[in-house]
């Protein structure tokens, strides 16, 4: 029968222990990073409104220097050889207007004083049903691995309509600024790392303490033996 070696087991485990602990760190987004924060509603609106698509940046940074994209989804994601469609581009700190659907020209803007502040929400004005559907915000070179968002934009005859106010909030524009279910998200983030980290750190600790103990009481025998043959008479 196969004998297991408990301190070679031991060294083992808390090797691959510390593995996974070492992976789920690093594979986590870091504290303090920004992150770009979308509506997670839906925002509702009615042709002829103006409407805000929320977008931001978590905690603030300054994107005023950088590239901000927003751009329409296509409806069939397997189309993957239609080319990017921008509903709105931002770089070289101005509106770059060469790739943009020609649908929304004159119809959009960011609110370029509180880029500083990271505040890349979109505004469309003069809603169409058209505009209905899903749109991304990116900002391509930002230096975080939670670089875009979506945010769906919902389009009503009537914002009387009973099928929505069963389902949806009326004509829904959040404050872009409105961090409570973000910081909620990161509280309840840092809290399971730090749950992680401590339980694979006792983990790894009674790893260490139990192969430890284990060697000792093989090595004991041992010494008894090597004792017994010195006090042996010749």
């Amino acid at each position: 029968m196969f004998k297991i070696d408990f301190y070679q087991f031991s060294n083992m485990f808390t090797f691959w222990i510390f593995i996974l602990c070492l992976t789920f760190i690093v594979w986590t987004p870091v504290e303090g990073q920004s992150e770009v924060i979308g509506s997670t509603q839906p925002i509702i609106a009615s042709p002829g409104d103006d409407v805000i698509l929320p977008c931001h940046l978590d905690p603030e940074f300054n994107v005023k220097g950088l590239t901000v994209e927003w751009s329409k989804l296509k409806p069939d994601p397997s189309d993957r050889l239609s080319r990017v469609a921008y509903v709105h581009l931002y770089r070289h700190r101005q509106e770059d207007l060469d790739m943009k659907i020609p649908a929304y020209l004159n119809r959009t803007e960011l609110f370029t004083d509180e880029l500083e502040r990271g505040n890349i929400s979109l505004k469309i004005m003069n809603v169409t049903l058209a505009d209905e559907g899903r749109y991304r915000c990116l900002v391509p070179k930002l230096k975080s691995r939670v670089k875009s968002a979506i945010v769906r934009l919902v389009v009503v005859e009537s914002k009387s309509d009973e099928t929505w106010t069963t389902e949806t909030p009326h004509h829904q524009t959040p404050d872009p600024t409105d961090e409570t279910d973000v910081k909620g998200g990161r509280h309840s983030r840092s809290a399971l790392i730090s749950t992680v980290v401590v339980f694979c750190v006792l983990l790894i600790f009674g790893g260490l303490v139990g192969g430890y103990l284990f060697k000792q009481r093989r090595q004991k025998p041992n010494h008894v033996k090597n004792d017994n043959a010195l006090l042996k008479p010749v």
